[in-house]
């Protein structure tokens, strides 16, 4: 008889107890394959929402991480939807977009609803789960979407979305981002009342990609569990997108859960390095890293010459381990980030790996409870106490 593996112990724990992961960004990646990526052009398809949620993700999608099969040898069971949008989108331009990836992820759910079911509670997620459909909640990735109107934000709220991250890759006019220069020192009167309006409307606040100032002004004011969607711990890997200590330290305060992401950049500290050359490369060429088109455009040539340092999923335990050490069991989850970064950790490839990764902690000597709370049981009672 076959011994049983980490891995088939671990899919045996998410058959019953739901792994819910806290970002990825399939919409935008479906979005580029009819669109390309000139938004706004004459080029753009005349209704991209309808035209992406026509690709079959029945069947594998080369290029992609993520399709139907793939989620469920992995195990998936509780997905946030990113409904990204660049911040080159401003103004009018960036709310019709974020207005549209909305309709997407709902077409998604509409054109596979033996696989997908549209969750907006924890009540309704866990029943998606028990009916064998991956529960599918949508999150909104910077706050630049709402172009500084909190009656968009309701809008948002009221057409199903569930979280929004305060800022992408460049400052708002109202937070300070990672990987921006700093001008407001944190969060601005406004950013505080959107804070407080999200607590109201039951809209979770994210706070990946925002910067360690805007992490503290947004505890300071949240009465309401808060998330990182998809970040890790700066302690293990010193790179801007990941979170301070001190910031870890007051999850258990607030009740709320940093999601740990699969990032390549973000959880090797030889790979964060390498990408700080390249940050100081692009920066004497006049280039932007934050830009990620000008970042994948520069790489490409930059890293014939430096090749980068491989990485794997031990990078990634590492910082569950750090994370579990220092904000507690109770406040730690997942955030792969797939399709938003174009590799993985070697075991992570793709959204089949889940188990990968959940097996890996099983044989460190993680028990089965703490498990499911790092694969979902925290990140529902977080959506549950914004309900």
């Amino acid at each position: 008889m076959a011994s049983t593996t980490g891995r088939d112990r671990a899919a045996e724990l998410l058959a019953g107890s739901p792994l819910v992961d806290g970002h990825n960004d399939l919409p935008w990646a479906l979005r580029d394959r009819v669109a390309g990526r000139e938004i706004g052009e004459k080029s753009t398809p005349v209704d991209v929402a309808f035209d992406a949620s026509r690709i079959d993700l029945r069947a594998l999608v080369p290029g992609l991480h993520t399709d139907l099969a793939r989620a469920r040898q992995g195990r998936l069971g509780i997905q946030f939807w990113s409904v990204w949008i660049p911040c080159r989108l401003a103004g009018d331009a960036a709310v019709t977009t974020v207005l549209e990836q909305v309709e997407l992820v709902h077409r998604l759910i509409g054109e596979n609803p033996d696989d997908l079911a549209l969750a907006t509670t924890a009540d309704e997620a866990e029943a998606a789960f028990a009916s064998g459909r991956i529960a599918s909640l949508l999150g909104a990735e910077g706050g630049h979407s709402i172009n500084g109107s909190l009656g968009v934000l309701r809008a948002l709220r009221r057409l199903g979305v569930r979280y929004m991250t305060l800022t992408h890759n460049e400052n708002t006019p109202w937070a300070d981002s990672a990987t921006d220069e700093p001008v407001h020192g944190g969060l601005t009167a406004f950013g505080r009342d959107v804070v407080r309006v999200m607590n109201e409307i039951g809209m979770l606040v994210d706070l990946s990609h925002v910067a360690p100032t805007t992490m503290r002004d947004a505890l300071d004011v949240s009465t309401k569990p808060i998330v990182f969607s998809h970040s890790s711990c700066r302690a293990v890997a010193d790179h801007p997108r990941n979170v301070p200590d001190d910031v870890l330290e007051r999850l258990p305060a607030n009740g709320g859960v940093c999601m740990i992401t699969f990032v390549p950049a973000f959880v090797s500290p030889r790979l964060a390095q390498w990408d700080e050359n390249l940050k100081e490369a692009m920066a004497q060429a006049g280039e932007r890293h934050n830009d990620l088109e000008a970042r994948d455009r520069f790489a490409a040539e930059w890293e014939t010459r430096n090749p980068p340092p491989a990485v794997t999923l031990d990078d990634v335990v590492a910082h569950v381990e750090h994370a579990r050490e220092v904000a507690g069991v109770d406040h730690i989850g997942l955030g792969g980030d797939y399709d938003g970064v174009k590799e993985l950790p070697t075991g992570l490839e793709d959204v089949s790996t889940y188990p990968n990764l959940i097996g890996a902690l099983l044989d460190r000597g993680w028990s089965e409870a703490d498990c499911a709370k790092l694969a979902g049981r925290n990140a529902l009672r977080v959506l549950r106490d914004n309900d």
